[in-house]
């Protein structure tokens, strides 16, 4: 998310959410900051496998090409809840702002710092970029500060390196291959894909599984891709995030109870892309980062603010009550 001053109307449009009636009883409107990824699997899952409208929600999936993206949308009022990272809900409770995460898809973020297989560099360590220009998905995301933490922890200035917007998906594949930037954060389908291409890749961290995740943040969960909306629009809708959380939690068993192959065969065509062979690889690769019960544990939002103060004044300066920006009050059974 930008650590832009948002604009007037974004702040007024925040203030009136929660105002007023419900739009439509069981109408859901939900932003994802960039749906084809496999963070934000479980979202479109949940959709092909009917698990929404067995709840008896009529949801309408809206894709945005990043988080921030989403979340203006939710501020502006033409999304309900958002499929995103759970950091954004600690960046607005920096501002004053409530919003609340109500289930965890991501028990890990699902990133990986990897080199470029065509930069001239050489770079073995992370202590090696010094002068590189490294691929987030954009200045001022997750994934930005994300590199600003590990740069930090191997006291590698932050101004020692530049840093360059290049999406999640192709567009990241292509910035690696052609050498416009030296490594990136990536995350797959693009990272499955770009190692096929290229063979063998050189991965500074990886936060797809638990012992890379211990590497870096010294915690066994950190929370990534989650649905947060509002703290007035579910206290206003307190049904319908129950049941939002139900359907997520239903896909997050089906995920365990079946194959890479399976699960790569009931998403969207346009996802999956051509080679499902190689999707599959992709999702066999990530499942151990899906949470099994879409609980929050309370040592991830405090990794997760940690990782945030290195980055941004406001988080540091802030007092937040880490325990209103999440609840797992609709992921425990009625």
């Amino acid at each position: 998310m930008s650590t832009r001053r948002w604009p007037l109307w974004l702040a007024v449009a925040f203030a009136c959410t929660g105002c007023g009636s419900s739009r439509d009883e069981g109408s859901v409107r939900i932003a994802v900051g960039g749906q084809a990824q496999l963070v934000y699997l479980p979202t479109t899952l949940a959709q092909e496998l009917g698990c929404y409208e067995q709840e008896g929600l009529r949801v309408t999936l809206q894709d945005f090409p990043g988080g921030a993206k989403a979340l203006e949308a939710l501020l502006g009022g033409s999304a309900d809840v958002v499929s995103g990272f759970y950091d954004h809900t600690i960046q607005m409770a920096a501002d004053g702002r409530s919003l609340r995460a109500f289930v965890t898809m991501l028990r890990y973020p699902g990133l990986a710092v990897v080199v470029s297989p065509a930069t001239s560099r050489r770079i073995r360590r992370i202590e090696d970029v010094q002068g590189a220009i490294v691929g987030v998905s954009a200045p001022g995301s997750s994934t930005n500060f994300l590199i600003n933490f590990l740069l930090a922890r191997h006291g590698v200035p932050a101004d020692s390196v530049s840093i360059a917007g290049i999406g999640m998906s192709a567009t990241a594949v292509a910035a690696m291959e052609r050498g416009r930037v030296d490594l990136a954060v990536m995350a797959d389908p693009a990272l499955a894909q770009l190692q096929r291409r290229r063979g063998p890749l050189k991965i500074l961290a990886d936060t797809r599984t638990a012992a890379g995740v211990r590497e870096l943040f010294g915690v066994e969960m950190y929370p990534a891709s989650v649905l947060y909306a509002s703290s007035a629009w579910i206290q206003r809708n307190p049904a319908t995030a129950r049941r939002l959380a139900r359907a997520i939690r239903r896909t997050l068993r089906w995920i365990q109870d079946h194959t890479p192959e399976e699960i790569a065969a009931r998403m969207p065509a346009g996802f999956v892309g051509e080679d499902r062979k190689l999707y599959a690889e992709a999702v066999r690769h990530s499942l151990s980062m899906y949470s099994p019960d879409g609980r929050m544990e309370p040592e991830g939002p405090q990794a997760v603010r940690r990782v945030l103060a290195v980055s941004l004044e406001k988080v540091r300066g802030a007092r937040i009550d880490l325990a209103q920006t999440y609840t797992n009050e609709f992921v425990t059974d009625p």
